[in-house]
């Protein structure tokens, strides 16, 4: 399989030579119980890269997540190769089912799979803790590992500073077999929570303070949402993650900047692995890009968690959240995100993105796709004076249609009717208008759109003065799409619904969530700029046929923006729409 015409990037180039060399052409399955699906020891593997993205369970994913998605999954469909989903699950106290079936969803709704071939290629780390813990014992009886009781403080100031070097350990030099002996006391719960832990033994001198003999176990007295009660020791991320990389068969494992310092690590760790024969040849290899920094977004796990607890928004599929349950709710699409992420492409500079490039990703998916339909937001009444004496009977209803969508004849045209009282916006009427203002005004002209032209005479106004209705008279044979319909030429033309057949809608009006591009820039309390508008609810008015549209359905309200059925609270009953983008970006405008 030829890679497909995307443009190229670092890491497409660093693939593209592996493949040429055929680093991995010949690599084969060792047998471990993960091995990449089941496939028998000595096996050649058969795909040409192997990829992962190994989220942990313990929250919602985001939009920074999506970029590694969709970087990870479609690196394998582009080279042929295969992605696999692994849950780096070695952190029981913060993590749940609830987040291993909200990110297996999340996935699949991006358009990915982890299946090839008929193999699932789903794992967990915890499926893999006995080989860990093997593992450990080998570094252990080589010299290469040993049990520090060192209490936490003690740790930290011994462990050095960016120009001085570590202390080592007063357990620093124990033998092998007391180190083993100490290390199955961990495990077999014969020690308190912070009274040891298993560190690797590398160089306390070393300038990447990552390599001062870095902790690889811990205990911890927690269950664990997969395998119970049966471990109360835990391997640490650093050191399950190239384990499980090398038990997968991954060929290239791809993470963002902020574990560059910790890859010497990795290379240390599966070395000294493959020398032991535990871990097959070649081995992985990591590679950093850049993650995805976007403006007016925070995607700290803590503080949008922050954000849930204290009731900033309405939960972690708030439509204002930039999760991707909640960009879901918001009407964001798969298609919009991944395009996004192919615009903003792959590289080793960190850079920030502005959130108008992601907007206008998902406003080139939705204008090519979306149902067209009008909704009025703010409404306010207009009454067609002449309409009985026009059609002879003041509760006639006009037919009136217009495209599905006016790029797509095939999708056909949608059905509504013009009545004697119709709903228009607001701001469609001024009684004395600024200059340039082409809408209704005390005697003007205007179309009411896949309508007819009218006149308006006036209106009537409540005892504070403000305007309740708008009064005009229609113009006999100007109905749009009809013989003679342009002989009355006017340069405004206005939405509207009908007042008798329109249907109440409750509609949301999501903006940006702060109001700063960097909310939490310098260490800024993030909380101090959040957006007093982010989200304002209207009593709407829409075409009737838009209350049946199922939950999730997304439509472009005419001259307002994008909006979608909510997935939640939308019903036949009650319907509601939330307004996913405007048409154009206007932010700060």
């Amino acid at each position: 399989m030829e890679p497909v015409d995307k443009p190229s990037n670092f890491l497409r180039q660093i693939i593209e030579r592996d493949l040429a060399q055929g680093t991995y052409a010949n690599r084969r399955f060792a047998g471990h119980p993960a091995d990449a699906a089941g496939h028998a020891a000595g096996q050649t593997d058969p795909a040409r890269i192997r990829t992962r993205f190994p989220p942990e369970p313990n929250g919602y994913l985001h939009i920074g997540h999506a970029k590694s998605i969709c970087l990870n999954f479609g690196l394998a469909q582009d080279f042929g190769g295969v992605c696999h989903l692994r849950f780096d699950d070695t952190n029981p106290e913060k993590e749940d089912q609830e987040y291993v079936d909200a990110i297996l969803d999340a996935v699949h709704w991006l358009g990915f799979d982890w299946n090839a071939d008929g193999v699932s290629h789903l794992f967990y780390a915890s499926d893999d803790f006995d080989f860990m813990y093997r593992c450990a014992c080998a570094l252990i009886e080589h010299g290469l590992a040993y049990v520090d009781e060192q209490n936490a403080d003690d740790m930290r100031r011994n462990r050095g500073t960016l120009t001085e070097p570590g202390v080592d350990s007063p357990w620093r030099n124990r033998t092998p077999e007391e180190n083993l002996r100490r290390f199955e006391e961990m495990r077999a719960g014969q020690h308190p929570e912070g009274s040891m832990v298993l560190r690797a033994k590398i160089d306390m001198a070393a300038p990447n303070i990552n390599l001062r003999d870095p902790a690889i176990y811990r205990i911890r007295f927690a269950h664990h949402h997969r395998t119970g009660d049966t471990w109360c020791i835990y391997p640490m991320y650093t050191f399950a993650h190239p384990i499980e990389d090398a038990m997968e068969c991954i060929s290239h494992s791809l993470c963002t900047l902020e574990f560059e310092d910790q890859r010497p690590f990795y290379d240390w760790l599966l070395d000294h692995l493959v020398r032991l024969g535990l871990v097959a040849s070649p081995r992985p290899h990591q590679y950093e890009f850049a993650r995805l920094n976007l403006t007016y977004v925070v995607t700290s796990k803590r503080k949008l968690a922050q954000l849930v607890a204290e009731r900033h928004v309405d939960g972690w599929d708030d439509p204002r959240m930039p999760t991707l349950v909640g960009l879901r709710r918001r009407g964001y699409t798969p298609e919009s995100l991944r395009l996004f992420t192919d615009r903003i492409g792959v590289s080793k500079a960190d850079s920030w993105i502005d959130y108008s490039v992601l907007e206008q990703a998902l406003r080139d998916d939705l204008d090519a796709r979306a149902p067209r339909a009008m909704a009025v937001l703010d409404p306010l009444k207009l009454e067609l004076t002449n309409w009985a004496e026009v059609f002879g009977n003041a509760a006639h209803a006009e037919p009136c249609s217009a495209p599905v969508h006016p790029g797509h004849p095939e999708m056909g045209r949608r059905q509504f009717d013009l009545t004697a009282q119709v709903w228009i916006e607001r701001e469609d009427f001024m009684e004395v208008p600024p200059k340039g203002y082409h809408r209704l005004t005390p005697g003007g002209l205007a179309r009411l759109k896949y309508g007819y032209v009218i006149r308006c005479t006036g209106c009537e106004k409540d005892a504070d003065g403000r305007v309740t209705k708008v009064l005009a008279e229609l113009l006999p044979d100007t109905k749009s799409g009809t013989p003679g319909a342009d002989a009355v030429k006017v340069k405004g033309v206005i939405t509207w619904v009908s007042a008798s057949l329109g249907v109440a809608a409750q509609v949301r009006l999501f903006d940006r969530l702060f109001t700063e591009a960097h909310p939490d820039a310098g260490g800024r309390d993030f909380l101090a700029v959040l957006n007093p508008q982010s989200k304002q609810t209207v009593q709407a008015y829409i075409e009737p046929a838009l209350a049946t549209a199922p939950a999730g359905a997304s439509f472009q309200f005419e001259r307002h923006g994008y909006f979608v059925a909510d997935r939640v609270d939308h019903s036949s009953a009650q319907p509601v729409f939330n307004r996913t983008t405007t048409l154009r970006d206007s932010w700060g405008k």
